[in-house]
């Protein structure tokens, strides 16, 4: 049995690794992750975790972790913006604002497959000129759903969050847990 994780995503590794997990192999899949016409959030979310996990190559007996995680305002899906200029629009849409973080996870072993996801609730402080033109520069929105990092510099930016932490960096750990012990990984013991 391996450990695939089908993720590039360094959060995705370190968050494992408080857990003393360690990926045998890191295999991200290459899916099609456009929402479909009318798409709510945390279905979207939760259609591309395990379309996701049904990409990844792996052997019957191996153990295939995915995830997704998407940031909602309302019924719109904030994704992970195509440049400065949209990562402006959508922290200035999140200014003052509650918004969702959903990460939903799935864990496929053979045939079986196993999800779950969590959804906390964020709200981001309107942001000064001079405080989103500083984001913008640490290209930290890069590559992130919403167009930050709650973990990293954007941390100062969230002044409240109802919900799973891990879960908003990337990986929700208590159901990430659940899910590999249903699917018989030996979280508890050593590996």
């Amino acid at each position: 049995m391996r450990f695939i994780l089908g993720s590039g995503s360094p959060r995705r590794r370190e968050l494992l690794a408080q857990l003393g997990i360690v990926p045998d192999a890191i295999l991200p899949p290459d899916i099609n992750e456009d929402p479909i016409k009318a798409e709510l959030p945390r279905p979207y979310c939760a259609r591309l975790a395990r379309e996701k996990a049904l990409a990844v190559q792996a052997e019957p007996d191996d153990i295939v972790l995915c995830a997704d995680t998407t940031v909602a305002l309302g019924r719109r899906i904030l994704g992970k913006p195509a440049n400065a200029g949209e990562a402006a629009r959508f922290l200035t849409d999140l200014g003052g604002r509650r918004h969702q973080v959903i990460t939903a996870v799935a864990v496929r072993r053979g045939d079986r497959i196993w999800t779950r996801e969590s959804v906390s609730a964020v709200k981001m402080k309107r942001l000064s000129d001079a405080e989103l033109n500083a984001y913008l520069a640490s290209n930290e929105w890069d590559g992130k759903a919403g167009g930050y990092a709650i973990q990293g510099i954007a941390s100062a930016f969230i002044p409240w969050i109802s919900g799973s932490f891990t879960g908003i960096v990337g990986l929700p750990l208590a159901e990430t847990t659940a899910l590999l012990t249903a699917a018989g990984y030996p979280v508890w013991t050593q590996k």
